[in-house]
């Protein structure tokens, strides 16, 4: 057994662990930029759409960047891909810190969403999915899925702790460090190769044309852009959605006592449940996806999470009903991605899973450029959020409905797929 073999038996081998540091730091930052909403907005008396829209474009930046780094990883090095995501992530918040326009911010956010698509999913589940046997691979892309959760635990009450005691520029020099000084990950990340190529194998242009043929791959596509709706509108709205809609903290109640002073704070810790549960969720989602249908899995989920924002939406905004829509979106916040990414390797294989996973994820962040795109905008056009949220349960239910036409038979053991 050499020690590839002998590493992906074991469930914690060191890929996993790395990937899952990188994921952890990468996502902690990013799951922040949300509470920069009002002090950038505030500082420079911007409209809440212009800083929004920079959010925006760092997660379509990130949708164009995945299959991108994954077709780079697959061709040239893991390591090499995710450096290079660094570099770009790091050089995008530094410079941010400098930047004094909108058209600035958006630029660079560009910057930073290449940054997060080398260093997060796309790339590092690939890898984890390698390093893993058949037996754990589910529950290992779970856990991977689940460090980024992780990182939203601890991301957005640091960024609230930093922005409380500095400016936020400083706050995004101090990011850029972090995302530079966990690449130390790498020394231990012992990448496995993918498979080498027979004669008989596709190469990947043909991979990649045959699964774009396929409706199933096109059904995959469309339904991951609510996911990425749901997710980039809460991340980046959330916030700010709490500290003006929620009603206020009372001075010497319980939430005071645990430190929570303000429907600023709230939001904060708000984002941290939804990463706590998340965990929970997503290595749960992992585990069953090794056990049952993928595709059922993500029409519950899909169906679960329309359901949960329609009853939120509809009750009484209070830090209490704020807390329960974190607990609950948040067991189901990234189920879809160890589920969606587990079903693209089922259908498709492991040689490429990383580039057509990222061609999946592009209609993830499709999703999320409008939905934080859309909530800045229409915010400004009507003084709240109301329709966005409603945009997000009808797309949350129209991927529910899409996935019941999944075929989730492997291509080759499917004749419409065959070769001519």
């Amino acid at each position: 057994m050499n020690s590839v073999t002998a590493s992906s038996a074991r469930m914690f081998n060191p890929v996993l662990l790395a990937g899952c540091v990188i994921i952890l730091v990468g996502f902690a930052i990013r799951s922040a930029f949300g509470l920069f909403q009002i002090p950038i907005a505030e500082e420079f008396g911007w409209l809440r759409s212009e800083f929004s829209f920079a959010i925006a474009l760092q997660n379509l930046f990130w949708g164009i960047g995945q299959p991108l780094f994954s077709a780079l990883a697959e061709k040239y090095g893991d390591r090499k891909a995710i450096l290079a995501g660094a570099v770009f992530y790091a050089s995008g918040l530094f410079l941010s810190a400098f930047a004094i326009t909108p058209g600035q911010h958006q630029l660079l956010e560009m910057l930073v969403g290449f940054g997060i698509a080398g260093t997060g999913f796309g790339v590092i589940l690939a890898v984890v999915g390698r390093a893993a046997s058949d037996q754990h691979r589910s529950l290992a892309l779970g856990i991977a899925t689940a460090a980024g959760s992780a990182g939203q635990v601890v991301g957005p009450p640091l960024a609230q702790y930093l922005l409380d005691n500095m400016a936020w520029q400083q706050v995004f020099m101090i990011f850029a460090v972090m995302i530079l000084a966990v690449m130390l990950a790498l020394l231990v990340m012992k990448v496995p190769a993918p498979a080498r190529p027979q004669a008989n194998d596709d190469n990947l242009g043909v991979v990649v044309k045959r699964a774009l043929a396929d409706p199933t791959f096109i059904f995959i596509f469309l339904g991951f852009f609510s996911c990425g709706y749901q997710l980039a509108f809460i991340t980046a709205h959330f916030p700010a959605f709490v500290a003006e809609m929620c009603q206020a903290v009372e001075p010497h109640g319980i939430l005071h006592s645990l430190g929570i002073t303000s429907t600023s704070a709230l939001g904060a810790v708000a984002l941290a449940i939804i990463g706590i549960f998340n965990i929970v969720g997503t290595i749960l989602a992992g585990y069953l996806g090794n056990i049952y249908s993928r595709k059922l899995l993500l029409i519950g989920i899909y169906a679960l999470r329309t359901l949960v924002a329609a009853a939120f939406i509809l009750s009484p905004i209070t830090p209490w009903t704020v807390f329960l829509f974190s607990m609950l979106m948040g067991g189901l916040w990234l189920a879809t991605v160890p589920v969606t990414s587990g079903l693209i390797a089922q259908i498709y294989g492991l040689r490429y899973m990383g580039t057509l996973y990222g061609l999946v994820f592009l209609s993830h962040q499709i999703g999320g450029f409008l939905g934080v795109w859309l909530g800045g905008a229409m915010y400004d056009q009507y003084g709240n959020y109301n329709l966005v949220w409603w945009i997000g349960v009808g797309v949350g239910a129209f991927s529910a409905v899409i996935h019941l036409l999944v075929d989730e038979r492997p291509w080759d053991k499917r004749g419409d797929l065959q070769p001519a």
